[in-house]
């Protein structure tokens, strides 16, 4: 019976191909939608929190308020190196590094980027900094104490397409800030833009050629002990550091964050901005749905002499219930599965050019078969459901008046 039903329902659509395709478009562009959207939402997410888990979950951050401009140029209000210090001596931290984090020129083969930089401390940490950024080498090796006048690159600015005419590899010489450097190492790809296209250099090296204070920092890394509580910590180094700068609660003119805070940060701006493609598709989704309505309700009228007929022969009200509620339950699925193969084509495509573009690995789609699924059933759900009044009108239409309609 059901298979007869099906039946029924597809030469309905066949007939009417044209209405029938232009009911399906709200539904192919809200599934679409939703199905691209949450595929690239999800893939960021993945990949922004298998970072943050790379860099661990017992380090902090502590940043001064301003930004990292041109080159010369630094933050409102700097950290300082009796900061690091203070720091170091807050209950629970076992060790803490400065850092400078800059923007600077940086020429090859007479090719000119401005990149940021980022100074490498020496001792625990440089270990600290490099466990925290999760820098390995894959050409070359990472900077050493001492290392005077030499530089290790980040991914994207070691590879053939970095824009410099020619690919700077392992004991290529560079300018930064007019400044002769070596390069020792070009750093394995992390897929974090800061990462892939920093450079680095030891903090003497870094001060001299912007010519900076001795003692301002823009950036203090801190790792606490295994057994410390993390949250105890932050408020404590948030104590410290507003008596050191002379500020009260809530006039910070600085920041301690942890890896988590800003996973959170992330993953809620993320939501925003799905929440609202989502209103937009469900919106749209919506609007098909009562496309399907106004499309049945045609059908209907038009078909009124063949609901007589059909029960004239002893058709029941329930049968010609399921005919139409079928087809408007069918017209959602196919609309559904077209917007769920656009959906997932389009997120990979997108995920695609925006690694070409960016050079990023952040950028990616993961889509499970579930929200491919859960598309397309609630797609027939959503055309059963608008389908349900016009089936209750065409069950119930008068068989004798039904023959007697003509179009």
């Amino acid at each position: 019976m059901l298979k007869d039903y099906s039946i029924f329902a597809i030469n309905g659509i066949k007939n009417r191909k044209l209405r029938s395709w232009l009911t399906m478009i709200g539904i192919i562009i809200g599934i679409t939608a939703v199905v691209s959207l949450i595929g690239i939402g999800q893939g960021l997410k993945v990949a922004i929190s298998s970072q943050f888990g790379d860099i661990g979950t017992d380090k902090l951050t502590v940043m001064a308020s301003g930004g990292m401009g041109p080159p010369g140029t630094g933050v409102v209000t700097p950290l300082t190196k009796d900061n690091v210090k203070k720091i170091e001596q807050v209950n629970g931290v076992k060790v803490s590094a400065g850092r400078l984090a800059r923007s600077i020129k940086l020429e090859y083969d007479n090719n000119v980027k401005f990149s940021m930089t980022a100074s490498m401390a020496e001792g625990d940490g440089r270990k600290l900094i490099e466990s925290a950024m999760n820098l390995e080498a894959e050409k070359g090796r990472l900077l050493r104490d001492g290392d005077s006048k030499k530089t290790v690159l980040g991914n994207n600015l070691g590879s053939e397409n970095a824009g410099f005419g020619k690919q700077i590899i392992a004991g290529s010489n560079v300018l930064i800030q007019d400044e002769k450097f070596e390069v020792v190492g070009i750093l394995e790809k992390t897929g974090s833009f800061a990462v892939d296209g920093i450079v680095f250099m030891e903090e003497d090296d870094l001060r001299k050629i912007l010519d900076t204070s001795d003692d301002e920092y823009d950036i203090i890394v801190a790792q606490v002990h295994p057994n410390a509580d993390i949250k105890a910590v932050q408020e404590n180094i948030e104590k410290v550091m507003r008596k050191e700068r002379d500020v009260k609660v809530g006039e910070e003119d600085f920041t301690v964050q942890t890896p988590q805070a800003v996973l959170a940060q992330v993953n809620s701006t993320l939501f925003a901005v799905q929440l609202f493609v989502y209103i937009i598709a469900a919106i749209s989704i919506i609007v098909g749905g009562i496309g399907i309505m106004n499309t049945m309700f045609t059908s209907v009228l038009e078909r009124t002499k063949e609901i007589g007929i059909m029960k004239s022969i002893g058709a029941k009200n329930s049968t010609i219930f399921s005919l139409f509620f079928i087809e408007s339950g069918l017209i959602g699925s196919i609309g559904g599965i077209i917007g769920a193969v656009i959906g997932v084509s389009m997120a990979t495509g997108l995920a695609f050019i925006g690694r070409m573009a960016l050079g990023s690995e952040l950028i990616r789609a993961d889509i499970s078969i579930w929200l491919v699924i859960g598309s397309i059933l609630g797609s027939f759900l959503l055309g059963s459901i608008f389908g349900v009044i016009p089936a209750i009108r065409a069950s119930k239409l008068n068989p004798v008046d039904a023959l007697r309609h003509t179009k």
